[in-house]
């Protein structure tokens, strides 16, 4: 007779209440069950596996432990959420993570009771952990507050800030550092070394080890005793906790894959926290898939991938990537110019820096995640004399705003941003799209801002903004690959302030900012066969504007349209003030503006989210040939 297979402890887990009847045998059980679950999902989907699969049995015990949703876990970024999202409710739906109608890859509000709070920006959670602590103790949602946030984002101003307010403020709070010394990139900084002292010390560690056997064999009475000589052990050997410090009771470091460490140490506080209290867990990104575990990275984000091998499927391209364009580019002037120096926040290989920072070591600096950081220290390369190249990707640009106005604009500081994942992203959805850069930065004094509409132009504008030392000066570029045109050798240097024609038409005039223009030339080629041919520019610069090329097309045309992957407020509105000022509209143009729609958009594909923007060639032949009064049928198939 043989033995049926066992069925998996997760098949009985539809919540986190199915977990409170678990033997802490059966929760191990479920954790080994969650990453192999885990991995199978994410090799359909593709996405942030390392994160999440360094959290499995974190993610157990907390839900084994605490009562979600009434109490609040918040995941700080939330890369790590996959296994959380399996076990409260959306196991079913998981292989649609990232696509379109699908799960988000992040903590979402709006998707599910148990994501309090949503995240996909790092260094928020233990803010908004204190703001839930803080609204139980005067009347609002009870139960507790755990903030889970990685050694990373632990480098971030804004964390510093929480655990100061936090223990100031004395109210019961949890935080789980999950301390992986592995963020996006290998992380950098003070605080990385600081962490790495705190469990790293063989004496230290010594003592743990075997503290752990005989206190526990010591009667009750002692045990107060044997914890003020550990204490004082551990003082004596590290020198104490910056955490401590702040006013938070510090435990740990724990192993953050050993289950009945966990759950130990997470009941034991469950029951007697009084205050706010930091656990330290030490873990691994990317535990339990070999994989991940090899990768540089550790898994970080990965396209679809066999579970067996790890290849990834990703899809062959002829053409570079219009990050590695960037890059490449700026590898090639600093060879000639020794003041071009480079900075990121945490994102080296994103942003292409990894290169430069193979070639130019002593010129490119990861400074973490801190991205006001970022700006405010190339202002000080700026002003030392330096030529400053301070790369970014939109979405996490906006982090460092102030530090923009003040720091760069004001001084008028020659600081370039290259200015990374400009317009819809895809996978990653709102959180991450790059829609509002050319309005916050179009409307600061001083400031230039350009857009690539292709790689070629990517080339030029990198070196109009290395031999550009009047001021700031920007330039943004999508994410994904270029359109496969011929590179320039020797790039001639951009007029500030001077766009292109890209064709001469007539009645209605189309002015592209960025990478829009392969779309607006797909909808010329079907619009002539309508008999319509409109001209079309390439505006290069929202700011300063080409004045005389803008009021050349209002007045040799009819009509005239601007098209943006951004915001309103942005090039368009730049361009309708421009033709107010000069009273253009008072001699009868029409005039529009396409810009992305006053809503977040979901992730989906690129494509799609640009369809849904109404910012496709479908979408512009429509609105040109609405301009013109001619009767649109609807879009082609």
């Amino acid at each position: 007779m043989t033995s049926q297979p066992l069925t998996p402890v997760l098949d009985r887990v539809n919540t986190p209440d199915d977990m409170k009847q678990l033997s802490d045998a059966e929760l191990r059980q479920l954790a080994d069950d969650l990453r192999a679950e885990t991995i199978a999902a994410v090799s359909v989907t593709g996405g942030h596996l390392g994160a999440g699969l360094g959290v499995v049995e974190m993610t157990v015990a907390l839900h084994a432990v605490f009562d979600a949703p009434k109490d609040k876990i918040i995941w700080d970024v939330s890369h790590q959420c996959y296994p959380h999202k399996i076990l409260t409710g959306r196991r079913d739906r998981i292989r649609t993570l990232r696509t379109e109608g699908g799960l988000s890859g992040f903590t979402k509000r709006s998707e599910s009771p148990y994501d309090p709070f949503g995240a996909a920006h790092s260094s928020t959670s233990i803010s908004a952990a204190l703001g839930f602590a803080v609204a139980r103790d005067l009347g609002g949602e009870g139960g507790d507050a755990i903030a889970v946030i990685g050694d990373g984002a632990m480098s971030a101003g804004m964390a510093y800030e929480a655990l100061n307010n936090a223990g100031h403020l004395g109210k019961r709070l949890i935080v789980i550092l999950n301390d992986n010394e592995m963020s996006i990139a290998p992380p950098t900084g003070a605080m990385s070394s600081y962490l790495s002292r705190l469990y790293a010390g063989e004496p230290f560690q010594e003592f743990k080890a075997a503290a752990k056997g005989a206190v526990s064999l010591l009667p009750e009475p002692f045990r107060e005793g044997a914890k003020r000589a550990k204490d004082m052990l551990k003082h004596m050997t590290v020198g104490g906790t910056m955490f401590e410090e702040l006013g938070f009771s510090y435990l740990g470091p724990i192993d953050g894959h050993d289950m009945d460490q966990l759950l130990s140490v997470l009941r034991t506080v469950k029951e007697r926290a009084d205050g706010p209290i930091l656990i330290h867990a030490i873990t691994k990104k990317g535990k339990g898939y070999a994989p991940a575990e090899d990768a540089s990275d550790k898994g970080h984000a990965r396209a679809k991938f066999d579970v067996v091998t790890g290849e990834q499927k990703k899809a062959p391209s002829n053409a570079p990537s219009y990050t590695s364009v960037f890059a490449e580019t700026l590898i090639d002037l600093a060879a000639n110019d020794p003041k071009i120096c480079a900075i990121t926040a945490a994102m080296p290989d994103g942003t292409g820096l990894d290169r430069f920072m193979k070639r130019y070591a002593s010129r490119c600096f990861d400074v973490g995640i801190a991205e006001q950081h970022a700006v405010t220290f190339s202002a000080g390369l700026a002003a030392g004399g330096m030529r400053p190249f301070c790369a970014l990707y939109s979405t996490f640009l906006q982090r460092g705003y102030d530090q923009v106005v003040h720091d760069v604009a004001i001084q008028r500081l020659p600081v370039r941003f290259a200015i990374d994942r400009a317009g819809l992203v895809g996978a990653d959805g709102a959180t991450h799209a790059g829609a509002f850069d050319v309005a916050f930065l179009a409307n600061l004094p001083g400031m230039v801002v350009m857009a690539a509409a292709d790689e070629a132009e990517l080339v030029r504008m990198v070196a109009t903004a290395a031999a550009y030392d009047d001021g700031p000066i920007a330039f943004r570029f999508p994410r994904g690959e270029g359109v496969g045109v011929e590179m320039p050798q020797n790039p001639e240097l951009l007029e500030i302030g001077k766009g292109r024609m890209i064709k001469e038409g007539s009645r209605i005039a189309i002015l592209s900012f960025g990478t829009r223009l392969q779309e607006v030339t797909a909808a010329c080629e079907a619009l002539s066969a309508k008999g319509i041919n409109p001209t079309v520019a390439d505006a290069r610069f929202a700011k300063p504007l080409d004045k005389d090329m803008i009021l050349k097309l209002a007045a040799d045309h009819e009509a005239l349209i601007c098209i943006e992957e951004g915001s309103v407020g942005g090039f368009g509105s730049h361009v309708a003030q421009l033709l107010s000022d000069e009273g253009v509209f008072d001699h009868g143009l029409k005039f529009r503006s396409m810009v992305l729609p006053d809503t977040f958009i979901d992730q989906a594909s690129p494509r799609a989210m640009y369809d849904t923007a109404g910012l496709n060639a479908d979408d512009i032949e429509a609105k040109v040939l609405d301009v013109l009064g001619v009767e649109v049928i609807g879009k082609r198939a």
